[in-house]
């Protein structure tokens, strides 16, 4: 009889074990490893899992924006992005807030821009981009900032001419070493038939800027033989405008 009793308790006892047992396979264990249950994580509005939620993109902010980019109110374009403004909005001239940025010098306000992903290769109507304007017009801030966010340095104007031409033609030096540094071709030619070589000589006055200029373009492999449409080569064009200095230059490294 007892030994009776003592079987039916053992089988009792085995009985709760195993539903205890099956109630806890799906608890993490003690060592912290990843229970076996499947969970369904709800994208972010990004679509990125865990990414934070960013607002809709509001079309009526986009004029404030270009307004708040062209004051070069850094805060205000940040706050305006947070809220939905549209990154890449064009304006009635086919500007995008960088653009418009850009074209008033705006630095700050280039730079959140830049920073929140705005396309620095983007152009408007007059084939101005933000990388190709910074170039023209020896914005180095602004322009090292674009090639520092995969400007493309073979991008041309509506010239036909790279940043580099430009920017020689002004005597801009830091930014023809900028340029030259990123790669942009020394030689090559515009659609009026011109290098940056020859635009340094055709639109400059031979002054020491234009003599740093043709210095360092000769440096980096500028070809002085190239011959413009009129069939004169920059040597000839500095010799016709009587810039003694550059022909010196340019008779030296050769």
């Amino acid at each position: 009889m007892i030994t009776s009793i003592r079987m039916a308790v053992l089988a009792l006892a085995g009985t709760a074990v195993l539903s205890t047992a099956a109630c806890s396979t799906d608890s993490p264990t003690e060592s912290g490893a990843p229970s076996t249950t499947q969970t369904t994580t709800t994208p972010a509005a990004s679509g990125t899992p865990g990414a934070p939620t960013s607002a809709p993109s509001d079309p009526a902010l986009a004029g404030p924006l270009h307004e708040a980019a062209a004051a070069d109110d850094g805060v205000r374009v940040r706050e305006l992005l947070d809220r939905g403004a549209p990154l890449e909005a064009r304006d009635d001239q086919g500007r995008t807030p960088l653009v418009t940025a850009v074209k008033n010098q705006a630095t700050a306000a280039a730079r959140v821009l830049i920073d929140a992903g705005a396309d620095v290769d983007a152009k408007d109507d007059m084939q101005d981009s933000a990388y190709l304007y910074a170039g023209a017009e020896g914005y180095d801030e602004i322009l090292t900032m674009t090639l520092a966010h995969g400007a493309d340095v073979r991008s041309l104007n509506r010239y036909g001419g790279t940043a580099l031409i430009p920017a020689a033609e002004h005597g801009f030096v830091s930014t023809v070493r900028i340029l030259i540094e990123a790669g942009v071709d020394v030689d090559h030619v515009n659609t009026p038939r011109w290098t940056a070589l020859q635009e340094a000589v055709i639109y400059g006055d031979g002054s020491q800027k234009y003599q740093d200029t043709v210095t360092a373009l000769l440096d980096a492999g500028a070809d002085p033989n190239i011959r413009d449409a009129e069939g004169r080569t920059v040597l000839e064009n500095a010799e016709r405008l009587g810039q003694t200095a550059i022909v010196e230059i340019l008779r030296n490294h050769s």
